[in-house]
């Protein structure tokens, strides 16, 4: 064999890729090599039609790496990798341009035919040469243009190091469930890894590598448009979620049942000001390290591979060019090794920021602050090897970095399957099976609120007993009910409120109507707005004839369920509101159905919270919807007929008024307490015209059974480090119907070295009870629960008294207190 071309056979155990689709990328030296080597190389089987894989170490620019024939022994194995020392060879035999190439992330366009990539390429700024050396790819999924991407890349690629694909999967691939929001309100951090799971098989099928997910921002301000993508509003459970969203994205971490995730947005993202989207962010470090980043620590801690920056600021510096928060405390206190990647085109928006000149300087500030992948700008692809020569950054920062996306490829498996599995079979098996579809059912069950149920309206009776509904709304019929950033959610399988009765109460139950369009004017939704993949088309009838239709429909109802709500467009990324109250014509029409004295039921479908104070008397009953993903019209049935108890508690605050916002649970108590302060009633921290707190608290959701919360206890009313506190409390279902309760602990240390929150969840426990059942629920509370980021610049409790309350939501609370000693 020529010393030019070394071939390496190494008995591996994987599954997929037949040989011939490997030797196709290969030249035709190398094809004759193999098939000389293989009695069948068009099947990858040796002698005695046994599996032979392969892979392929070729030197001076045939091949650095081919793939392996992939087959299955046994049960399912992890795929077999290079060496970290193989990865370091295949390092040192890159060019710079090859290096600086994989720090390049380019979307689809750019790797069209010739004739169509044109005009992306141009838009952008890069060339043909720089997409031959491009390393990954932004939101192309798709088995069929993933392999095509793939093979084209490979063919022109000189070592073969595979492009990796990476997309925006958040709460769901073509199965789509609740938006986060949502998820968070189940408060079931168990289920949610399950149902990741599930997400990242069906995902990968069909080529997605890499997931921008999980969003760990803490999201307080409903203004903000991106609340939907949260869990909530608090660090403590948006942690539980992050941890619990990245471990189900690793499955098993075999390749067919894991994806790479990438927590966002690092960091404190969730608070710009005026909640206006991309603001600035601004806060003390002390507030930053207790209340923003305990969440993006845990997805570090629980084993994310990525983590992407934030847009905005953080103590006047942009995040991407950040190196205190990247490279001091991300890499250098939390240990993350894996690749940083920006967020869309934000080095070259730190010259819109103000901290960089030109794309020469963006990208110097960036590699500095070790970022390493480039998401769709020119910066890398073009400034890097001058600031090389300028001395501006060095040749090690550029291997690092790629060192660190080549560890991921490797990791991923891609240096033996390109493709990770995915194919139009492996699609079809897996996507929106039953099993999602149920799975995604029984998670939108448990993420839906019951936030008013006056005289018992619900649940409805179904049935010969069931009473003339009327259900009325621009979403009675809509299957726009997934959320914005559901990008590749298969909305054929959303089954509509309509269908859902239809199912219960038969086609003839019950009658419907839309009533009113979703808005008076679209145009606040500018170019997306005129997008069908974005929201259902408007009703082209006359206001006044579809509100006719709806008010005669509602007046020969015995009850009606109006369903309302934003426009899927008024929330998600970009979807800032200074208004976050119902829209005005969906306002006009319940109100009118109102005034008709019929019990109005009222479900919501949104993204935020919503400021719902003049409407609420509008209402008998409300249920909180959010965007309910696939499943969401057999969910809402599900609540309203009283299949299910709804057991869903809020993690956000939803306001009186938008002049409250931001708000949040873990208020500080000021000099003047509201409800403590020896000053007149006027000269206190609240407002004038309208409540300090929330028009539904942190924690809060009804249910069709009745709990009550007695005798807390603890096991010692002192704590010495090292020691557990025993915290109980008995919880008895006083009515026949079993039902879910949500026991929540939060703590208070009464005085510190700096204020801290009047209420701190730490723990939460899911409790079912069957009717008229009794539980003792317990607790253990230790002194690292206690901790927080102290004037010395480090976690540490502070020895001296604590309140602990327990109950049901952040507002009804019972309470005892214990001093933690020395």
């Amino acid at each position: 064999m020529s010393s030019r071309l070394q071939l390496l056979l190494r008995l591996r155990l994987s599954r997929r890729l037949p040989l011939a689709t490997a030797t196709k990328c290969c030249s035709r030296l190398t094809s004759n090599l193999l098939a000389n080597l293989l009695p069948n190389p068009l099947t990858g089987r040796g002698p005695g039609n046994t599996p032979v894989p392969l892979v392929l170490f070729v030197e001076d620019g045939i091949s650095s790496l081919a793939w392996t024939s992939m087959h299955r022994l046994g049960q399912t194995e992890r795929m077999l990798v290079m060496k970290d020392s193989e990865v370091l060879e295949l390092l040192s035999r890159m060019t710079l341009k090859e290096k600086i190439g994989q720090l390049v992330q380019l979307d689809g366009g750019c790797f069209g035919t010739e004739a169509l990539a044109v005009g992306p390429r141009a838009k952008l700024g890069v060339t043909q040469e720089d997409v031959d050396v491009c390393g990954s790819v932004l939101n192309v999924l798709g088995a069929e243009e993933v392999h095509r991407i793939q093979d084209a890349y490979l063919e022109r690629s000189r070592l073969k190091i595979p492009l990796v694909f990476m997309a925006d999967v958040i709460y769901g691939y073509q199965t789509c469930y609740p938006i986060p929001m949502g998820l968070g309100a189940t408060w079931d951090p168990d289920l949610i890894r399950e149902d990741y799971k599930l997400i990242a098989e069906e995902a990968v099928a069909d080529g997605c590598m890499v997931t921008f997910s999980p969003p760990a921002d803490v999201a307080r301000d409903a203004r903000w448009g991106r609340c939907l993508e949260m869990p909530g509003e608090d660090p403590f459970l948006n942690a539980r979620f992050a941890t619990a969203m990245v471990e189900g994205f690793k499955g098993d971490e075999t390749p067919e049942k894991s994806v790479a995730s990438c927590v966002k947005h690092y960091a404190g993202y969730g608070a710009p000001e005026a909640g206006r989207e991309y603001n600035t962010v601004d806060m003390s470090e002390w507030r930053f390290r207790n209340e923003y980043l305990p969440p993006y620590k845990a997805a570090v801690d629980a084993g994310c591979d990525l983590v992407m920056t934030s847009f905005n600021t953080v103590d006047g510096i942009p995040a991407t060019a950040n190196k205190w928060l990247m490279d001091d405390v991300l890499r250098g206190e939390w240990g993350f090794d894996g690749p940083i990647i920006t967020d869309y085109a934000a080095i070259s928006e730190l010259i819109g920021h103000g901290v960089a000149a030109d794309r020469r300087e963006a990208a110097r500030l960036a590699m500095n602050a070790t970022v390493d992948i480039d998401m769709k700008t020119p910066c890398y692809a073009h400034e890097l090897e001058g600031l090389i020569a300028e001395g501006e950054i060095s040749l090690e920062q550029i291997d690092a970095a790629c060192l660190r996306v080549l560890r991921l490829k490797n990791k991923l498996g891609l240096f033996e399957d390109p493709y990770r599995t995915c194919s139009p079979e492996r699609r079809l098996a897996v996507t929106c099976t039953p099993e999602r579809l149920e799975s995604a059912r029984k998670t939108c069950d448990e993420a839906l609120v019951l936030f008013k149920n006056e005289n018992g309206v619900l649940p409805l009776t179904a049935g010969a007993e069931a009473p003339r509904v009327a259900l009325i709304g621009p979403y009675a019929n809509s299957r726009d009910i997934i959320g914005m950033w559901a990008i590749h959610a298969d909305k054929s399988h959303s089954v509509t409120l309509v269908e859902a009765f239809a199912e219960v109460l038969g086609v003839d139950g019950f009658a419907w109507a839309c009533g009113c369009n979703m808005l008076d004017d679209y145009t606040e939704l500018g170019e997306f707005g005129k997008v069908p993949a974005f929201g259902s088309p408007t009703d082209e009838r006359d206001p006044q004839e579809m509100e006719t239709e709806a008010l005669e429909l509602a007046a020969t109802s015995d009850v009606v369920v109006m369903a309302l709500g934003e426009h899927m467009l008024q929330s998600g990324e970009g979807g800032a509101r200074t208004d976050i109250t119902l829209p005005a014509p969906q306002k006009r029409l319940l109100k009118k159905v109102r005034a008709l004295g019929k019990p109005v039921v009222l479900v919501l479908f949104n993204g935020r919270p919503l400021a719902l104070t003049d409407i609420l008397d509008d209402c008998d009953a409300i249920l909180e919807a959010w965007f309910p993903g696939t499943a969401g019209g057999r969910s809402v049935a599900d609540v309203l007929f009283g299949k299910v108890n709804p057991s869903g508690r809020l993690t956000v605050s939803f306001p009186y008024n938008v002049g409250q916002e931001p708000l949040y649970y873990a208020q500080f108590s000021t000099g003047r307490c509201a409800k403590t302060s020896i000053h007149s009633g006027r000269f206190v921290s609240r407002y004038m015209d309208c409540s300090n707190g929330a028009l539904f608290p942190f924690g809060y959701g009804l249910s069709y059974h009745k709990a009550r919360y007695e005798n807390l206890r603890l096991s010692s009313t002192r704590m010495v480090a090292g020691e557990r506190l025993l915290v109980s409390i008995d919880v008895e279902n006083e009515s026949e119907v079993t039902g879910v309760e949500t026991v929540q602990l939060y703590i208070h240390d009464k005085v510190g070295t700096r204020v801290r929150p009047l209420l701190e969840l730490r723990d939460f426990k899911r409790v079912s009870l069957s009717a008229h059942e009794r539980k003792t629920v317990e607790f253990e509370l230790g002194e690292e629960q206690l901790r927080f980021w102290t004037p010395e610049h480090a976690w540490a409790s502070e020895p001296g008294e604590f309140e602990v309350f327990v109950g049901p939501n952040s507002e009804e609370l019972l309470g005892a207190e214990f001093q933690l000693v020395d």
